[in-house]
């Protein structure tokens, strides 16, 4: 066909966007929108990629039928604490809690006076509550920038002393060490990458020492010849110390005996803890200071504080997330039986089997991914399939991300609620 009849095929935009089965896509991305969605398939009309027949479902198909381009996904990895995948995924009292906090509400509003109230106050109670020895607590938007705040506020132009073995990189290229020059403070290294004692902390203490830094090393563990320092050392030195736990277990948890926790390095002297909110806590993304009343206050009112702020929403599924009496879907992902795990696995495998699918069900060890708890291993089942269904599950609907591990796509029902069980069958017989 000529250029000049490709141009005459191209169904002008007032029709297309006329076309009934574009009314509820207009209603829920308004007109801009869909404009740019119908120019892009006129486009793809001229260079002869798409018949002009196609236009109203490619422009459906380039919108999805979802609000957001974030799509669902079904957690097959065995990690609980998927980065790439989100996190925590939030339990039902948070996602109602978000819906509420949609419109208006009274977030920084006092309706008994009318006056302006304090930003975030219930959610400080609720992690105040959930953590007896924090005297006061502030969420932020995330671990690193709890982190950021208190070297900022606290050091800025001065020294934080800190252990070369506690010098750790927290994911996507981002190192300690960079983020606290950031700041404006200076970093003091004591110590060795496996050895550090007391009196490395000691001999570097002097006049214009801010704060002693203590950093959970949670994505990786050192063994043989070792020796750290342990909180309550460090704050019998004199000084405050800033302990980040990173992953954010506010009280010990007897299954992951290697993680420590908000409560009790409080407990043993830390002036301020941070963590985050979105991995172990099983919230929504968010960074925690929890500690000392007047050092929490000095972090609230700098002027960093604003700017690390976190909205209506991350306030509301916080609350929830520490108020509600249900557990969180990592706390029941960490604590899934093992048996109940291979009963679910058996009857997902026979299924398959039953409409011709090549399934094994297969010993598999989850793990708490997220940065946390590296050494730890979480017993459990998975189903064996072909390699080849991975990539044909990550692109199928609903979308299933596996593990691909020695040749063959495994899909561990850990992450997975059980009433999730048979989307996850359909969806295997769907790319069978």
């Amino acid at each position: 066909m000529a250029r000049t009849d490709l141009r005459r095929a191209v169904p002008r935009t007032d029709v297309v966007l006329a076309d009934p089965r574009l009314a509820e896509a207009h209603t829920r991305f308004g007109r801009e929108v869909l404009k740019r969605a119908v120019h892009a398939a006129q486009q793809e009309v001229r260079s002869g990629a798409l018949v002009p027949e196609g236009v109203v479902e490619a422009v459906l198909a380039t919108l999805g039928r979802r609000p957001s381009s974030l799509r669902p996904v079904l957690n097959a990895t065995g990690v609980v604490l998927h980065t790439n995948l989100g996190r925590a995924p939030l339990s039902a009292a948070a996602t109602e809690a978000i819906t509420l906090a949609a419109g208006y509400t009274d977030v920084e509003y006092d309706v008994h006076t009318g006056a302006r109230a304090r930003r975030g106050a219930a959610a400080t109670t609720a992690l105040r509550n959930a953590v007896p020895a924090a005297q006061d607590a502030l969420v932020v938007n995330n671990g690193a920038a709890a982190l950021v705040l208190a070297a900022t506020a606290l050091a800025a132009g001065r020294k934080i002393i800190v252990s070369r073995g506690e010098l750790v990189e927290i994911g996507d290229g981002f190192r300690i060490p960079e983020l606290i020059a950031s700041t404006g403070a200076r970093l003091h290294e004591v110590g060795t990458t496996n050895r550090t004692n007391i009196a490395d902390y000691a001999a570097a203490l002097g006049p214009d020492t801010g704060f002693i830094l203590k950093v959970h090393p949670s994505n990786f563990a050192v063994r043989g010849f070792t020796s750290a320092v342990s909180v309550r050392e460090l704050a019998g030195l004199g000084v405050p110390v800033v302990a980040d736990i990173g992953s954010g277990l506010l009280r010990p948890e007897p299954s992951l005996p290697t993680e420590p926790d908000a409560q009790s390095w409080l407990a043993e002297g830390a002036t301020v803890v941070t963590a985050s909110g979105d991995k172990l806590l099983g919230g929504p993304q968010a960074g925690l200071v929890l500690g000392e009343g007047e050092t929490v206050h000095q972090l609230r009112k700098h002027p960093l504080a604003r700017a690390l702020r976190v909205d209506k929403l991350t306030l509301a599924a916080f609350e929830a997330t520490l108020t509600s009496a249900e557990p969180t879907p990592v706390t029941r992902a960490l604590h899934a039986d093992a048996d109940t795990l291979r009963a679910r696995a058996d009857r997902i495998a026979r299924e398959l089997a039953q409409h011709g699918v090549c399934a094994e069900v297969v010993a598999s060890d989850g793990v708490v991914g997220g940065g946390g708890a590296p050494e730890e291993r979480l017993p459990g089942w998975a189903v064996a399939l072909p390699q080849a269904y991975a990539e044909l599950l990550r692109v199928g609907e609903p979308c299933v991300v596996g593990r691909v591990e020695d040749g063959r796509c495994l899909l561990d029902p850990r992450c997975i609620p059980d009433s999730d069980d048979e989307r996850l069958i359909l969806a295997v017989r769907a790319c069978a």
